[in-house]
């Protein structure tokens, strides 16, 4: 299928599995600072949406503060952040049969460099990439997606989005992207509306390449 040109790729959940260390992260900071314990599903809310923003829900006044304090509980569980099996694959695959490949995240450019650029070197894999300090409004609002768009110099059917959660398919449609489903990662998020569901990253190669 040659209808897009560039694909477009959520981080967390998509190309990386994060889950685990984001929550367990995510708790040690709710017991630092507010000095109770939730359980890991009560906090699911977080994943896919901008660090300031779920703290914010959680009643955290100084989300700065508590942000960097987040951050630093995550290096102690950065063993159990991993690519997704079959990423690489996707990825060389898509890159060699002429597509341009994206990223748009809820993570800072710091948080993109230290948690992904880094750790997995597949940065050169990417030509634009729009963090959460590139738009004017985070996911599930259009204007990340809107800034990679006019970042890239392309039309809007010219592009696919991968995500997967609510957030990143509420983005996809305010925008008027096609989205993909990444059901390999949030599995909670599979009643999102989605124009493809990818159970598993071939699935991506198998419509794009056919």
């Amino acid at each position: 299928m040659n209808k897009y040109k560039h694909i477009i790729f959520d981080i967390d959940g998509t190309l990386i599995d994060t889950e685990e260390a984001i929550l367990r992260s995510l708790q040690d900071t709710v017991r630092e600072i507010l000095h109770k314990d939730i359980e890991r599903q009560e906090l699911k809310f977080a994943l896919g949406i901008p660090g300031c923003v779920a703290l914010r829900k959680l009643g955290i006044a100084d989300t700065e503060r508590a942000n960097d304090r987040w951050n630093a509980h995550l290096l102690k569980y950065k063993s159990r952040i991993r690519l997704f099996d079959g990423i690489p694959q996707l990825l060389d695959s898509l890159k060699t049969n002429g597509y341009k490949l994206g990223i748009v995240t809820s993570k800072t450019r710091n948080e993109y460099t230290a948690d992904f650029a880094v750790p997995f070197a597949l940065s050169e894999c990417f030509g634009t990439v729009i963090c959460v300090e590139d738009a004017a409004r985070p996911k599930p609002f259009p204007e990340p997606l809107l800034s990679y768009l006019n970042a890239s110099h392309i039309d809007v059917e010219d592009a696919l989005y991968i995500g997967d959660t609510l957030y990143d398919s509420r983005c996809a449609q305010s925008a008027g992207l096609d989205f993909g489903l990444a059901a390999w990662g949030n599995v909670a998020a599979q009643e999102a509306s989605a124009d493809y569901v990818f159970k598993a990253p071939v699935d991506v190669q198998l419509l794009l390449l056919a």
